[in-house]
């Protein structure tokens, strides 16, 4: 197991650009060094022919497939707008353009 050293963590939050403390030092000292060790005992695993995945479980693409369609005419689109000019539907203003 790698061993982290206050050096590292100082190297670490330089280039993270954080400013810390003696105390928060310490405390980064002691939670990297837990994450590492957790990452040496996954390392201890025998992955061995088990195949790298994307997620756990098994899923696939639940789109239903495109398929062209015939569209909305427009005046079954603006029968129900509550104003219209015939060809668009009318909203009021809401940005100054002038």
């Amino acid at each position: 197991m790698a061993r982290i050293t206050l050096e590292d963590v100082e190297y670490v939050a330089g280039l993270a650009q954080l400013t810390l403390d003696d105390q928060a030092k310490q405390r980064l000292l002691k939670e990297m060094g837990e994450i590492l060790a957790y990452v040496d005992k996954l390392n201890e695993l025998d992955t061995d022919g088990i195949e790298p995945m994307m997620h756990v479980l098994d899923i696939s693409n639940v789109f239903r497939e495109d398929v062209v369609t015939g569209s909305l005419d427009r005046d079954a689109a603006l029968r129900n707008a509550p104003k219209t000019d015939g060809e668009y539907f009318l909203v009021p203003r809401i940005l100054d353009t002038e």
